[in-house]
């Protein structure tokens, strides 16, 4: 099994949106994406509600049976078409992947 978590900080405001309306938008679409990806085991996403000097704004926790699984689904036309979106409403990206 491989944990993929994914951290942005959003822009206070983008694509017409503040960041709250932002992030509940890429929290929707992305957890929309265990209706159409198969090798999605888990997905949730968090948007964070408490803000403290060092937080950020939305989280991703996805999980995976290896690293091909995770690799189709990046690969995937469903994901894709959500990076420019996420892409345009957030400053800052950490990843992590890691084996369980």
């Amino acid at each position: 099994m491989l944990k993929h978590i994914v951290l942005w900080t959003l822009h206070d405001s983008a694509e017409g949106n503040s960041k709250e309306e932002n992030a509940l938008l890429a929290k929707s679409r992305l957890e929309a994406l265990k209706d159409t990806i198969p090798e999605i085991i888990d997905i949730e996403v968090g948007v964070n509600h408490v803000g403290q000097g060092s937080s950020v704004d939305l989280s991703l926790y996805s999980v995976f049976a290896n690293e091909a699984a995770l690799k189709r689904y990046q690969a995937h036309p469903e994901h894709q078409k959500i990076l420019p979106f996420i892409g345009a409403i957030t400053n800052g990206r950490h990843v992590i992947d890691y084996s369980i």
